[in-house]
């Protein structure tokens, strides 16, 4: 793993600047998917409100280097970073208990009712100056070329939710998750401590959320609310651990390299039928692969060995 973290991350410095920015969207689109599937692939609740806190993220970030501008961009990275998962960690705990006793489609609209509030305030509160917009300070150090330093920004913050989410799917919280996911009823009725699970879970998921939205923040340069506080993002977030398939960690970042493969190489010519054939696309893996291309994958893998064993019989 080590050494494959160490290739990815070395490969920029000898590509093109295109292909980088197209890793970077990579790496910062399956990290983003990663921090959702901690709530909704483990648990199974579908959080269609998850932009509001790439923008609560990003808004710290930008709100925190106006405040405070140390002279050394590895201060600026830590203070905005640090703000970001701050802030974002204290907004999902503030809203986890009220919201999330919600469950299935009303958590799915109260969520996506969250995502508009905080939308609305970013615009409406002067001291945010979302309607206006904010500009963030280049942070990338001079000796290294900006597309390279966000990709590995990009890339270190999938590393971390990555990490993170495989350490809860093997923890006595993670089981706790998946029976919350099979049948959470029933996990109540036999001692799971199912509230304070989800409640964990939410703001873990929060707190990534919002740490990628400060170097989403970063790559724009310049955020207003209908940059980072998009419902779009939280979209793609799902559509992404669909295409990848839920029942995998892997499913995220399968799905990511498919869809940024599709949307900003292989269609990248077609603008005016992106969305038509991204869709498509979509439809396409929904009917022959319902279960994601990890489950596709394994079907296949399952069949040709099913397929071996009857020769050899």
């Amino acid at each position: 793993m080590i050494l494959l973290i160490a290739l990815l991350a070395y490969l920029p410095m000898v590509m093109p600047p295109f292909y980088v920015r197209v890793a970077m969207s990579i790496a910062l689109t399956a990290g983003f998917a990663v921090c959702w599937y901690i709530l909704g692939g483990f648990a199974a609740y579908f959080s269609f409100g998850h932009t509001a806190f790439i923008g609560i993220g990003a808004f710290a970030a930008a709100l925190a280097s106006q405040i405070w501008r140390p002279a050394h961009w590895a201060a600026q990275l830590g203070v905005g970073l640090l703000a970001a998962t701050l802030a974002s960690a204290v907004v999902a705990a503030v809203i986890a208990w009220p919201i999330l006793r919600l469950r299935g489609h009303y958590f799915t609209i109260a969520m996506l009712a969250v995502a508009l509030v905080c939308g609305e305030m970013a615009s409406a509160v002067p001291a945010f100056q979302g309607a206006i917009g904010l500009g963030l300070p280049n942070i990338a150090p001079m000796s290294v070329r900006i597309e390279v330093f966000f990709f590995w920004l990009s890339l270190a913050g999938l590393v971390l939710a990555y990490v993170t989410a495989a350490a809860i799917a093997r923890s006595r919280m993670g089981y706790g998750l998946f029976a919350i996911r099979e049948d959470e009823d029933a996990a109540q009725m036999l001692g799971v401590p199912t509230t304070r699970y989800k409640v964990q879970a939410f703001v873990v998921s929060a707190a990534l959320t919002g740490l990628l939205g400060a170097v989403f923040a970063w790559n724009l340069g310049y955020i207003t609310t209908d940059s980072v506080f998009r419902g779009a993002l939280s979209l793609e977030m799902i559509v992404i651990c669909l295409v990848g398939g839920l029942g995998s960690l892997l499913g995220p970042l399968f799905g990511a390299i498919a869809m940024m493969v599709i949307t900003k190489l292989l269609l990248s010519n077609m603008l005016e039928f992106h969305l038509a054939f991204t869709g498509l696309i979509i439809v396409l893996i929904v009917l022959y692969a319902p279960d994601g291309l990890i489950g596709f994958i394994e079907r296949r893998r399952n069949a040709r060995l099913a397929r071996v064993q009857e020769a050899t019989q």
